[in-house]
């Protein structure tokens, strides 16, 4: 027997670009969905938008004030209308000025609006200031947006802005990805849910509303929530029926090498293990692959390691690409990047270190303070975390070296 455990050799451990591209090997978008705009927020757009109207769809004042050909400067003008915002604007009379407020139409002849604040009235005329140019105050149709252009690209996650850009072009219904379905899987019979008694050996399960809030965050839909007792024969019935179910299922713990750890070997008999072991703290123990489905497709796998900070850096830096390459959105493809001086000291071993920072924006620059107790048990270091420090292998830093951080985007 010591012969045989001396020549078996665990697989080297893969540095996460390895691992990224096993997951997203592949994969394509999901297919798309009608949605009411009003149901629409968060979602990914399936397929570009053109826009059918020019933004502003006429021009208009940018301000209260009066309307009038630059070429009147500095003269006494009568007040020949009044043009609210709304209403149909008149041609402007030779030699007049026409009392405009905000968002008004500019009436045929006018070319400027001077602000209210400028004129003095006198009589009912206005007294214009000598110093207005051609195009002053006036917001030209299309300015924003013209007739045919592309509204937004496919792919476009369809925040605030974007949906005020599609109703403001009268839409009510948009094409978008269907929201990746999600089996969440913990395992182990010492995790127990919140609200049950606890018994000597359990904790509570702090994996399913941590991944579940992250995983909408990143697009998905959570179909499925199932505790997995250590057994393998359940195991084994429990993943199958999660394949059947969702488009990936993701589990948490049960990935590494104990006597209990069921997850790996149930996965290696169903389907496929792309990946096990990667060169990274926290998160060391993480299982990819894929499941059969009855339908002859496959639904990713991903076991993240059980401990909740392994849990939490794992789903930002592989769930939510994941999430993206199904969406077809490349803003979820990588977390944005940014440096940072270090305001802590650190040594790292054979292992990429994924360091748990606050970031603090000053004159000076932009510093990461470290949580001091940056153990993959202590969830508490990214309640208030900002961003992980990616600290190389084999590295040494100390307070001010420059340091490459993903921000995560809260």
């Amino acid at each position: 027997m010591a012969e045989q455990r001396a020549g078996h050799q665990s697989p080297p451990l893969q540095p996460i670009s390895a691992a990224l591209d096993a997951l997203l090997a592949g994969l394509v978008p999901l297919p798309a969905e009608q949605v009411p705009l009003e149901e629409a927020a968060g979602r990914v757009l399936a397929e570009p938008v053109m826009a059918t109207l020019d933004v502003p769809p006429f021009d208009n004042s940018a301000m209260d004030g009066y309307a009038l050909r630059a070429s009147d400067a500095g003269k006494r003008l009568p007040v020949s209308q009044r043009i609210a915002a709304g209403s149909l604007a008149q041609p402007l009379a030779e030699g007049s000025c026409a009392r405009i407020f905000t968002g008004g139409q500019i009436p045929a002849g006018a070319d400027c609006v001077v602000m209210q604040e400028r004129v003095t009235l006198d009589d009912g005329h206005a007294v214009i200031p000598h110093d207005v140019p051609a195009g002053d105050n006036v917001r030209l149709k299309g300015r924003d947006v013209q007739r045919g252009d592309v509204l937004l690209k496919a792919g476009q996650r369809l925040e605030a802005a974007a949906l005020g850009h599609l109703a403001g072009q009268g839409v009510t219904e948009v094409s978008v990805r269907r929201r990746p379905r999600v089996a969440l899987l913990s395992t182990g019979d010492e995790i127990v849910d919140p609200g049950m008694p606890l018994q000597p050996g359990q904790l509570y399960n702090s994996n399913r509303p941590m991944l579940t809030r992250l995983l909408e965050r990143f697009g998905a839909e959570v179909v499925q929530r199932v505790s997995v007792p250590d057994d393998y024969a359940r195991t084994v019935e429990i993943l199958e029926q999660a394949a059947a179910v969702a488009d990936v299922v993701v589990s948490t713990g049960g990935v590494s090498v104990g006597e209990e750890d069921h997850v790996k070997a149930a996965l290696e008999s169903l389907g496929q293990l792309d990946m096990w072991k990667l060169a990274i703290r926290p998160g060391k123990p993480l299982a990819l692959g894929r499941l059969p489905t009855e339908a002859g497709g496959e639904a990713r796998f991903v076991g993240l390691p059980g401990n909740p900070v392994s849990g939490f850096v794992g789903a930002w830096l592989f769930l939510r690409p994941l999430m993206g390459a199904l969406l077809g959105c490349p803003a979820l493809a990588s977390l944005p990047e940014i440096t940072a001086k270090a305001q802590f000291t650190t040594e790292t071993g054979p292992r990429q270190h994924y360091m748990r920072v606050a970031l603090r924006f000053s004159a000076q620059g932009i510093y990461a303070v470290a949580f001091e107790d940056q153990n993959s048990a202590v969830l508490s270091s990214c309640i208030e975390a900002d961003a992980l420090a990616v600290i190389d292998a084999h590295q040494q830093i100390a307070p001010g070296d420059a340091v490459r951080c993903l921000w995560l985007e809260h």
